[in-house]
């Protein structure tokens, strides 16, 4: 039996595996994280780790926060919180590369359910100087079409009624704050890492939201005391798998219960505003501070996240497992391919074309990378959520010019087809989004509205209701071109399939007439 990974074992690791360079017995906590996850130990964790390295300034140490489950911590606890980052790549000859290196900046895990007290305690702490989350878009209780707070979370609800057992984010903060402001401490800098629209100004509007409730002169507090910086993430890390953990601990010659798997490319893009002093993160390469992030999250959003949710659903109905085997389908690859080049670039105005065009075929690149399984299930994950922001608004956009945006409205059209559970093999799947039980009555509605409806107005009818459902798609059911379009790509989906649509989709395009000069 191997022995495990913890501070002992790091002098018998092989050479070719990277390990903390500093004395990690001398860290100390700077920053809590809400959502210790994947993403976070793969991004923020690591990037810390060297910037702890090259500085010297040991006091940024993280403590984790799980909002969930303790399945994080069980399994670092006994490796005092040491886990490793495989980054994946694959060679010019199609085989994948690996990078291995141990990450020691997580000093420990809480979970919050156990003892939400302990994580309060730790917010209001003297030595924190960040809270940083990526806790998914879900994560905020906002609704996605208005970016507001939903007072009917069960969450919020509950944490509003118990203001010192927090279930939520947004609760946790609040009360985290509070403590801070009671007992005299400096300011604090609140770090959103997740995918949303200006994510630390909507962070900050539902912080202060919540607090204004509970306080206002908590919420002139907060507003006069943290900062909340907006900041783009950009690096893919699927699920680990069985697999990577057998792989990865015969490299390390020790067992690593739990390690991360990510590409090697980063890019971090964080405005420079932190209340109380930050780590050297841009010591990192890929990792840059700047005035306003905005230009860096629109990019992201449009050209990264929201291709790689069409991926997904498509790729999900086609019974593909993975992105990049979708990426690697002609047919969908091409798809994804137009409706950047042609649809989703045109709205990033400002923009280089050759940057733009460099950003798309990297990010194709990137998605195919065959030594990184990214599952088109956990991907089309939160779709209620995702969508909105990925596609939605750069509908609106190009609705406002009067565009064309058929091949984004199909990718909304597969979100809302493959909401039906079953894949084109027959293959039946759990729909994961907070607001599934919702969508399963909308798409009851939508077809009892269909089956009363004569034949020829049938899909327009459907289509009609599931683009009133306001929590995501806001206005756009006064919208008649988008109807139009997304009953058009539903009806098709429902009776060709992913590719005779994609087909379909092509013969409109060649019988378009050429632009005028």
């Amino acid at each position: 039996m191997r022995a495990r990974l913890n501070p002992q074992s790091l002098p018998r690791l092989p050479d070719a595996v990277a390990r903390p360079a500093y004395e990690r017995g001398r860290v100390t906590p700077g920053i809590v994280h809400l959502g210790i996850g994947a993403f976070h130990r793969a991004h923020q964790a690591a990037v810390t780790d060297l910037a702890m390295a090259v500085s010297g300034d040991l006091s940024w140490g993280i403590v984790g926060v799980s909002l969930r489950s303790p399945d994080t911590r069980d399994a670092l606890a006994p490796q005092h919180g040491l886990y490793t980052l495989a980054l994946r790549d694959a060679g010019a000859d199609g085989q994948p590369r690996e990078q291995l290196r141990v990450i020691g900046s997580l000093l420990e895990v809480l979970v919050a359910p156990e003892n939400p007290g302990a994580v309060l305690e730790r917010i209001a702490h003297p030595q924190i100087r960040i809270v940083s989350l990526t806790v998914t878009e879900k994560g905020y209780s906002l609704e996605p079409a208005t970016g507001q707070l939903r007072w009917d979370d069960p969450d919020i609800r509950h944490d509003l009624a118990h203001p010192a057992r927090p279930r939520s984010a947004i609760g946790m903060l609040a009360r985290g704050l509070a403590l801070r402001r009671e007992r005299g401490l400096g300011p604090l800098t609140l770090l959103s890492c997740d995918n949303l629209h200006a994510n630390g100004d909507t962070l900050r509007r539902l912080v202060l939201a919540y607090a204004l409730l509970q306080d206002a002169g908590l919420a002139a507090w907060i507003d006069g005391n943290c900062t909340f910086p907006n900041s783009m993430v950009d690096r893919i890390v699927p699920r680990t798998r069985e697999e990577d953990c057998a792989r990865v601990s015969e490299r390390l010659g020790v067992d690593d219960a739990w390690p991360v798997v990510g590409e090697s490319y980063l890019n971090w893009v964080i405005e420079d505003r932190f209340a109380a002093g930050r780590p050297a993160w841009d010591a990192a390469a890929g990792v840059s501070f700047v005035r306003r992030a905005a230009p860096y999250e629109r990019l992201k959003l449009r050209m990264v996240n929201g291709p790689h949710s069409a991926f997904a659903y498509l790729g999900a109905m086609l019974g593909l497992r993975t992105n990049s085997e979708a990426a690697a389908t002609p047919a969908l690859r091409g798809y994804v391919d137009d409706m950047l080049r042609l649809e989703v670039a045109p709205t990033l105005r400002g923009v280089p074309q050759a940057t733009l065009d460099e950003y798309r075929q990297r990010f194709l690149a990137r998605v195919a990378n065959p030594a990184l399984p990214h599952l088109t299930q956990q991907i089309a994950m939160d779709g209620s959520q995702k969508v909105p922001q990925r596609l939605l608004a750069v509908i609106r956009d190009r609705l406002r010019r009067g565009e064309d945006f058929s091949r984004l409205a199909l990718a909304v059209a597969a979100w809302l087809h493959y909401l039906r559970g079953r894949d084109e093999q027959g293959q039946a799947y759990a729909i994961q989004d907070p607001l599934a039980g919702a969508l399963e009555e909308l798409l009851a509605r939508a077809d009892a509205a269909a089956a009363s409806a004569s034949p020829g107005r049938a899909a327009h009818r459907r289509a009609l209701v599931l683009a009133g459902y306001k929590p995501v798609f806001g206005n756009l059911a006064g919208q008649p071109a988008f109807v139009d379009a997304l009953a058009e790509h539903l009806e098709r989906l429902r009776t060709l399939g992913v590719l005779g649509t994609l087909a379909a989709l092509e013969r409109d395009a060649a019988e378009q007439p050429a632009p005028a000069d």
